[in-house]
């Protein structure tokens, strides 16, 4: 690697980018021919961290930055350079190598130029690059993820008024990448604070993008290997429990939003949340099949109760704190919506809990009919069997599998035959009735009824 960045450093600043590129490509190809994974040594990065992030290796060295114009016509060559790039894996392993943070200073510079690489790409629709991204958003730790996902909405969502279009297109040509975008998106707006509930022009595109397909959400768990554990600090592999948490926490954040503003609640927006929870709940039905083909239902949550106990606590604190600006209905409608969330993830296999878990967490909350309906439900009965999973019920006409089969009853004897009843003499015919008028001089007919 020495004498290839002796002979970079005699380049200018462009030519040296695209040719670390060209000896990368040949390095990682020729390792994915022994390995299916490669090892991503030292030498490799600290070349990309001079020539494409211009962090200087020499501690006396002056920073160099690229122009406007230049950083620009550096975000061509790599658009290029992916889109041109024909092995997946090769693909992959370049940009896990240019944009993964490795802890050092130049990870400032990473995030800012990984964050118009992407914007770039959606806006000239550089499918490799967003496949990439969405690859990159999945193995990353989450805190990376928020600022690629804040670049993005900053660009399509507050830079240009209507550019939101531009990013809502993508929808068509890559799904997983918004996937991992909502996933992401869904951890930056929390609604914690007013400032973190999502922009309009984003929550109509993301609503659109699910109620057209509900199963966009269930896209990167469908698509990765199924591991017992995700690791600390990452992402989800589904948006589902974020977008719960929006469409409960919602009419009590904008409650909450009115009272600190003095204006009425958005109308136009709680109804786009209405529609994001019908949209989710059809999702959890869809990721039931999912579930069961493979074998997994009653194994493998998506939604973990350890996530529920902050979301019901705040709501807890939302409701005690609202409560005395008589916000009856909005506290009705929140808990209603966790209620519907609750059952229809018990029931498909996303949250896996028992009913006593589930009392004892939304104990403090307000009195909901709805909620004590979830709560109280069914009591689940031990497996009269082995090879019966505890969340199984059997059919109600079904006798449970290991009960002994009971004997026949003897066949009781025939009934002798009754003698037949003497003929009844007919009766005498009655009187014709005159016709019925309902206004004087009008028959009424008789109608029978269809």
């Amino acid at each position: 690697m020495s004498d290839i960045r002796h002979s970079l450093l005699r380049r200018d600043a462009l030519s040296a980018a695209k040719e670390v590129l060209y000896h990368l490509d040949i390095y990682f190809s020729s390792q994915l021919q022994n390995a299916p994974v490669p090892m991503v040594e030292k030498g490799p990065i600290e070349l990309l961290e001079e020539f494409i992030f211009q962090v200087p290796k020499d501690r006396g060295s002056h920073n160099k930055r690229f122009t406007a114009m230049q950083e620009l016509q550096l975000l061509e060559i790599l658009c290029n350079y992916f889109q041109d790039q024909t092995k997946e894996a090769v693909r992959q392993v370049i940009f896990s190598s240019l944009f993964s943070p490795q802890g050092n200073k130049a990870d400032e510079q990473r995030m800012a130029l990984l964050g118009k690489l992407t914007s770039m790409a959606v806006a000239v629709c550089r499918v490799p690059v967003l496949e990439c991204a969405a690859s990159w958003l999945q193995r990353t730790p989450a805190v990376y993820c928020v600022r690629l996902a804040k670049a993005l909405v900053g660009d399509y969502c507050g830079l240009v008024p209507g550019s939101i279009q531009t990013l809502k297109q993508i929808f068509n040509v890559s799904p997983r990448f918004c996937c991992q975008f909502i996933t992401a998106v869904a951890a930056l707006y929390d609604m914690s604070t007013e400032e973190l509930i999502p922009p309009h022009d984003l929550l109509e595109m993301i609503v659109s993008w699910i109620f057209e397909d509900p199963r966009l959400i269930l896209i990167t768990f469908l698509n990765t290997p199924i591991t017992a554990n995700l690791p600390i600090g990452f992402l989800a592999f589904s948006p589902l429990m974020g977008l719960v948490r929006w469409c409960v926490i919602a009419p009590l954040a904008y409650r909450r939003k009115k009272k600190a503003a003095g204006g009425g609640p958005i109308v136009e927006d709680q109804n786009l949340y209405s529609k994001l929870h019908l949209s989710v709940l059809q999702g959890l039905m869809v990721l039931q099949t999912h579930l069961t083909e493979k074998s997994l239902y009653g194994r493998l949550a998506l939604i973990l109760f350890e996530h529920l106990v902050p979301l019901v606590e705040e709501l807890g604190q939302l409701c005690e704190e609202l409560n005395p600006l008589n916000a009856e209905q909005e506290m009705e409608l929140a808990l209603d919506r966790l209620a519907q969330a609750l059952q229809v993830s018990m029931a498909t296999g996303a949250l896996l809990c028992t009913r006593d878990d589930l009392r004892t967490l939304c104990a403090r909350l307000p009195h909901n009919n709805l909620m004590q309906l979830v709560v109280s439900g069914p009591v689940q009965p031990q497996p009269a069997h082995p090879t019966l999973t505890p969340a199984y019920y059997p059919h109600i006409h079904t006798p449970p599998l290991g009960y002994p089969t009971l004997p026949a009853h003897a066949a009781l004897p025939a009934h002798t035959a009754l003698p037949a009843h003497a003929a009844l003499p007919a009766h005498p015919a009655l009187p014709g009735h005159p016709v019925q008028t309902f206004m004087p001089g009008m028959t009424f007919p008789f109608r029978p009824m269809r």
